[in-house]
């Protein structure tokens, strides 16, 4: 396939097809959808290359803890999800048929036509599959530009993808079109937040909840406040790919050294994964007791990254080899986050940001060995979610088990299959089918397959 490469002013290289230059905007595909950059940060695009068969995922996801702002029922369209989505796929042919309708009808075969693409979009985000989300819920806004609850849904798709300001342009829309309904400032907060903004998601949040209580933005808001309160006197700095606040009484050189030391990780990354995070990663610098106090985090956690990189730095005057391994991680994080749609399961994450960092099994194998002949390895389907509960020496256990297994990956199969790993679960596969497509492995299989790597490798 004919391809097309975007290169950035900061020298990066963005191989894509379809390239679309519109306006202020440029317009891309990758296999994982549709992408927008604004032309300002583009140098020039080339035309007509080859197409790489590893091109870079470019599908990008906030982790958010929110629905999508629900449709409210209609008599106009009772039953149209089962037509228009049905047998596990979009029946396109019955939404081209309601779409020739609405070229000859009224306003309720346009209607009609607009929740057929709204159903359609919503099947596609349950699988993952946001790119395609993302052009039927614009579609539908052709049919319906003035329905708020899809420029909401097309602002929602947009939030998924971590494209926080073309989200923020359709909340806009919708806040005109409807300027009491809760869930248009609910999102906003979202936007801005995932924006580094604080003060303005703390704003939007306060009008949603003054328009109707809810829980999640109750959470969203109260977490907002602890960092504005806590960051209020911090000082700001920035670089190409990342936006960093610190305490007042830190070192400015050790900010300037901290983002450095950042951007040298975020080329390693990159190249690494085969991706690149499309908006400018938040990080905050804090106190030991600043640390706590926001992230109510266990004791056990030395750092956190909640979408934006949290560490505690108190006491340090320049970046030591500690604070450049803790870094290196917590950005892994981000790029998994990001590349996976937010669907990465806890396993994948710590073992791949350890190896990452630079971590081996050599110390822990004998032990993990040991515990897997004794059929005590907790099964790794149970370590795919939040180890925030779990006891200081069972998490110890679950970092090094989650290693082992990414490391066997890696070392016998190669990054590339990491990198489809990560795709088909960005794509909505359950973890274990995900391995399966790549390794023809359940997770059965990769623990005794990892049993036998380490004992192989490191044994004496």
């Amino acid at each position: 396939m004919l391809a097309d490469k975007i290169f950035l002013k900061n020298g990066r290289k963005i191989v894509a097809y379809n390239v679309v230059e519109e306006g202020d905007k440029i317009h891309y595909e990758t296999s994982a959808g549709q992408l927008t950059l604004p032309r300002s940060i583009v140098d020039h695009v080339e035309k007509g290359g080859l197409m790489p068969t590893m091109e870079s995922p470019a599908a990008a996801a906030a982790n958010l803890d929110i629905a999508p702002p629900a449709m409210e029922s209609n008599p106009n369209v009772e039953g149209l999800d089962a037509n228009a989505v049905h047998d596990g796929a979009v029946d396109r042919g019955y939404v081209a048929k309601l779409e020739d309708e609405a070229r000859s009808g009224g306003a309720k075969a346009n209607e009609r036509a607009a929740m057929a693409h709204h159903a359609a979009a919503q099947f596609e985000m349950s699988r993952g599959d946001l790119g395609h989300a993302l052009s039927d819920e614009q579609t539908a806004l052709k049919y319906a530009p003035e329905q708020a609850m899809l420029l909401m849904n097309v602002a929602y798709v947009h939030l998924r993808r971590s494209e926080f300001k073309q989200s923020l342009e359709y909340l806009d829309k919708a806040r005109g079109v409807a300027p009491q309904n809760a869930d248009v400032y609910k999102l906003t907060g979202w936007a801005y937040y995932g924006m580094n903004k604080p003060d303005l998601a703390v704003s939007a949040w306060k009008k949603s909840l003054e328009l109707r209580a809810d829980a999640d933005t109750q959470a969203a808001l109260d977490k907002a406040q602890r960092d504005k309160q806590e960051e209020e006197s911090y000082r700001e700095n920035e670089s190409a790919h990342f936006q960093l606040r610190y305490n007042g009484a830190a070192e400015p050189s050790l900010a300037r050294e901290v983002l450095r030391t950042l951007e040298g990780h975020f080329a390693q990354i990159e190249s690494e994964l085969s991706y690149t995070p499309p908006e400018p990663i938040g990080v905050i610098l804090y106190t030991q007791q600043g640390f706590a106090d926001i992230t109510r985090a266990p004791g056990w956690v030395g750092a956190l990254n909640d979408g934006r990189i949290r560490v505690p730095v108190q006491g340090l005057t320049s970046v030591n080899s500690e604070l450049s391994r803790v870094l290196r991680h917590e950005l892994t994080h981000s790029f998994i986050q990001q590349k996976t749609n937010g669907h990465a399961p806890t396993w994948v994450q710590e073992g791949l940001a350890q190896w990452i960092e630079g971590k081996r099994s050599d110390e822990n194998a004998a032990t993990l060995v040991q515990i897997y002949q004794q059929g005590q390895a907790a099964p790794l389907g149970r370590l795919e979610g939040s180890w925030m509960g779990l006891p200081a020496e069972v998490v110890r256990y679950a970092y090094a088990w989650a290693l082992a297994n990414v490391e066997y990956i890696v070392q016998t199969q190669g990054m590339g299959d990491i990198q489809r790993l990560l795709d088909r679960i960005a794509a909505g596969s359950p973890t274990e089918a995900a391995l399966h497509d790549v390794l023809r492995d359940d997770y059965g299989d990769l623990m005794q397959a990892t049993a036998e790597y380490l004992k192989k490798m490191y044994g004496r």
